[in-house]
């Protein structure tokens, strides 16, 4: 036979026992309740650190950056111009006078992309401050070709392939005329000697000397 539980009559409350508000609600009201609570509080605005925030990162007035007026002979062109001290002479050439041919390629004095001829010496422009150039004549591969002629030395680097992604050839270009114009029938040794400081990421180091030495009319394999 079946035993049946007595069923448990309702106790009532007394008056003084009043049921609590939310004595009622489900697991999943509570949870709800809880997480948009926690929403509203996250967006609230915390004025005290926003204020102190705004005040550390208040934009301040840019201090001026110093200035020099300078006076340099470009490829046989003289400009006169207000240059920022910070500036180096491939920045002023680029940016300023808008030849573009000397190429930034390390921007640490390495790799020689950035050669150009300062009074007929080679130099790295990307480690040479602009104001430095005061006075002095620069020379860029612009410079190079004549009345719409290339200079012997171009020709020869097209016709034996010294230039393959081409990004270091001003570089090689500048210091190749700068060592032809004092040593005009090189030895392939010297010629090395003389390019050591331009580097090419082709590795196309025996095409550059070929076309240096053929350039001289020396045709002297490398």
């Amino acid at each position: 036979m079946d035993r049946k539980k007595p069923e448990k009559e309702p106790r009532e409350l007394p008056e003084s026992h009043e049921p609590q508000e939310g004595a009622h609600l489900s697991r999943r009201d509570f949870l709800e309740g809880a997480g948009a609570a926690l929403v509203v509080a996250g967006g609230a605005p915390k004025l005290g650190v926003a204020e102190s925030r705004t005040a550390v990162v208040a934009p301040q007035e840019a201090e001026a950056v110093p200035r020099t007026r300078i006076r340099l002979t470009v490829n046989g062109t003289e400009h006169r111009l207000d240059v920022e001290d910070r500036w180096t002479l491939n920045e002023l050439l680029r940016d300023h006078i808008e030849l573009t041919g000397s190429k930034i390629g390390c921007n640490r004095g390495e790799c020689g992309a950035c050669t150009v001829l300062l009074d007929g010496e080679p130099i790295y422009s990307c480690s040479t401050l602009a104001v430095w150039a005061d006075g002095r004549a620069v020379q860029t591969v612009e410079g190079l070709e004549q009345d719409g002629e290339l200079t012997p030395l171009q020709q020869a680097f097209i016709d034996h392939d010294a230039a393959q992604c081409g990004f270091c050839t001003p570089g090689q270009l500048m210091t190749a005329t700068a060592m032809l114009n004092q040593n005009s029938s090189p030895t392939a040794g010297e010629v090395r000697e003389a390019l050591v400081g331009n580097l090419c990421r082709c590795s196309n180091y025996n095409a550059i000397v070929e076309a240096v030495l053929a350039s001289t009319g020396s045709g002297g394999a490398p």
